[in-house]
């Protein structure tokens, strides 16, 4: 097991909190909400924030020109597509199994480093694999079999997983000088300006004032899941190695499912319960360290 700083740990905890919350906070809000237009206003709070601290910082927000391209291409993977589709997602699925799916993201990580980056798998790696697989399947059965239920949503979130498992390998390799704050800078801010032009488009008939469900929705995911976790995740996934900085996710789901039957009453059926078990089961077999060899 790598060893943390009290800092680094902190921020894991931290991290796991907010984002397992956010699921059921999130289908909350877009319950109140037009959901493209909910993530835009939240995105946008997310960019002020990270620009206020960089102002505070005096951090210049150049980027050399070399480096546009990997950036536009990181923003793509780990911001844009994640946040485009899992919001239009959420309405059609359950808060905590939409967790579930979304924190498929380390498997596909760990597959895509074995299969493209060359990364070694062990055999209980892949054994995880096929746990994970299990689990997705299980609850795609479940939503097909369900009378009246759309597979489109789980499938979306699915997609925005696997494209979220290529940004995390970019990042990690990525040969950037810029600054990671200043990176998440223009990331967020790509974001913000798609998301936007999507609402526009698709949502502007849908608009209208925000009540309070709606705009303590969008304030947590602003200032809390976009300007503060969304750096956090960067910082952890530049700076640790691959185990420290994806182990929080094992608890994310997890507390997604609960937080979700406890705060909505989402009704758990026994296809979520043996996601859960296999999608713990799988992370930790990839994530977890092996032991040494005496």
């Amino acid at each position: 097991m790598p060893a943390f700083t009290p800092r680094q740990l902190v921020l894991l905890v931290l991290l796991t909190l907010i984002w397992g919350v956010n699921w059921p906070v999130m289908k909350l809000g877009v319950t109140h909400f037009p959901p493209l237009s909910f993530r835009a206003l939240a995105m946008w709070l997310g960019v002020l924030v990270v620009w206020a601290v960089l102002r505070v910082q005096r951090q210049p927000l150049r980027v050399p020109r070399g480096e546009w391209r990997t950036l536009g291409l990181l923003a793509l993977f780990n911001m844009v597509i994640w946040n485009s589709l899992v919001i239009v997602a959420i309405p059609l699925v359950s808060s905590g199994r939409a967790a579930i799916l979304g924190y498929t993201m380390p498997i596909f990580s760990a597959v895509l480093g074995s299969l493209i980056w060359h990364d070694r798998l062990s055999l209980r790696a892949w054994g995880g694999v096929g746990a994970a697989f299990v689990g997705v399947m299980l609850l795609l059965w479940h939503e097909l079999g369900a009378l009246g239920s759309n597979p489109s949503g789980p499938l979306l979130i699915l997609l925005a997983a696997l494209c979220w498992a290529v940004g995390t390998q970019m990042m990690r390799r990525a040969p950037m000088q810029t600054p990671l704050l200043v990176m998440a800078f223009w990331m967020m801010l790509i974001t913000a300006l798609v998301l936007t032009v999507a609402a526009v488009a698709l949502e502007h008939a849908l608009w209208h004032a925000p009540d309070a469900v709606a705009l303590g929705t969008i304030l947590f995911n602003g200032l809390l899941v976009v300007g503060f976790a969304q750096v956090v995740w960067f910082v952890l996934a530049r700076g640790l190695p691959p185990v420290a900085s994806t182990l929080s996710v094992m608890f994310i789901p997890v507390l997604g499912v609960f937080t979700g039957a406890w705060w909505l009453g989402e009704v758990l059926h026994w296809q979520d319960w043996t996601a859960v078990c296999l999608m713990v089961l799988a992370i930790a077999s990839v994530l977890w360290p092996a032991g040494k060899r005496q």
